[in-house]
């Protein structure tokens, strides 16, 4: 069987390589899957032929979830494959911010052209004069992929650091230094650091979550540093920060409009993940989920779908997204039994109103086989989207 991609954006060559002769890039109207990084595909519509749409990215923002989960498209993401180029980007911040790296370069630039430099960078240094980062605080709002190596890098270059995350997964505090101080209330973390970064994804729950209370909270002259998303700042109440000494520098990666002229704020042109290794990492990683939910119907990093995966060993599989409501187990079997289908194995899983069943059967089924137990099971209320699978070594 041949899969149709349609990519949007340059997706890395090291991700392409591994959709192999069973794969067409870019070749026809009726795509399969979708491979992109940023493009949006808000108010565009997606063929109904699409089952799963893959982001070499951690961010989903513009991809439309709910629209998807509707038509039962799958979509994936790449958390912890950018991670270590956002990392090494912060910690550079986070030193530059700290030594007025930033506002040193712009002034020796701006010496271009006049006699006597080496005069003048001696006699104006002490303008920029700086502080070293060993010894501080530095807090670390949200433990995912990236909040948890900044935290542990930060340790290596002798801070002390706090951390806020009250819904850290198991596999993430698992690498997480017993050095990082938890706390449970921001308030604690806010009012105790030097220096502040944050690591949380964007959601109606944390948009504008940093604003004036969370503001007040802070140590007067604070370095805030924000690579996760410009909304979990509060605009307004950062301007007054900035004008009032409680922020003393802020460093962003995401420049917009209403931070343009404020004092004290450094915008990078969204670089976090911007390095040829991320890229490969991220496109390899989204190549690969998309590769395995094609060709076995199993799911690992679904941003709306959990974690589902069995090994393929039946002649067979039937993958089924559906509503979490009751009784829909009861009536696949049954379905399956009225057809004289054995069932081998079955996985259900569910996340909110959304659930995803695996079911491995002993029957090896030709084209016609498949397309009627295929209907059958559409035909089920809460069904959204069945689908067969062949297993090639049968």
């Amino acid at each position: 069987m041949t899969y149709q991609i349609q990519t949007y954006n340059k997706i890395a060559d090291a991700g392409l390589k591994l959709l192999d002769e069973q794969y067409e890039i870019n070749a026809g109207n009726d795509p399969d899957a979708i491979l992109l990084r940023s493009h949006k595909l808000h108010g565009q519509p997606i063929p109904e032929t699409v089952q799963a749409i893959a982001r070499a990215g951690a961010g989903t923002n513009n991809i439309p979830i709910d629209q998807c989960s509707e038509q039962g498209v799958v979509v994936f993401n790449t958390p912890g494959a950018n991670a270590n180029a956002v990392k090494e980007l912060v910690i550079s911040c986070l030193i530059a911010s700290s030594r007025n790296l930033f506002r040193a370069v712009q002034w020796t630039h701006s010496l271009k052209g006049e006699t006597e430099i080496s005069e003048k960078v001696e006699a104006n240094k002490k303008a920029f004069i700086g502080h070293e980062v060993a010894g501080k605080k530095l807090g670390v709002i949200g433990l995912g992929n990236i909040g948890s190596v900044v935290a542990n890098d930060a340790l290596a270059l002798d801070m002390e650091v706090m951390a806020y995350d009250p819904f850290v997964s198991v596999d993430v505090a698992w690498t997480i230094s017993r050095s990082v101080k938890r706390v449970h209330q921001l308030e604690e973390l806010l009012s105790q650091c030097d220096f502040i970064t944050i690591h949380v994804p964007l959601s109606p729950k944390t948009t504008g979550i940093i604003d004036e209370k969370a503001f007040k909270a802070m140590k007067k002259g604070i370095h805030f540093i924000n690579f996760a998303r410009g909304e979990l700042v509060d605009h307004g109440a950062l301007k007054t920060a900035l004008q009032d000494g409680t922020v003393g520098k802020y460093i962003t990666d995401f420049p917009s409009d209403d931070i343009f002229g404020m004092d004290n704020v450094v915008a990078t042109p969204h670089l976090g993940a911007s390095t040829t290794e991320s890229e490969e990492n991220c496109a390899i990683m989204a190549a690969r989920q998309l590769k395995n939910y094609l060709e076995t119907g199993n799911i690992k990093n679904a941003v709306n779908l959990p974690n589902v995966s069995l090994p393929l060993t039946s002649p067979g599989r039937l993958t089924i997204m559906h509503r979490n409501i009751p009784n829909m187990l009861g009536q696949f079997s049954q379905l399956l039994a009225e057809r004289n289908f054995n069932i081998a194995d079955m996985l259900n899983r569910s996340r909110g109103e959304f659930a995803y069943t695996l079911i491995d059967i002993d029957n090896k089924l030709n084209d016609e086989e498949a397309t009627d137990i295929m209907n059958r099971l559409q035909k089920i209320e809460g069904v959204i989207r069945a689908r067969h699978i062949a297993n090639g070594w049968h």
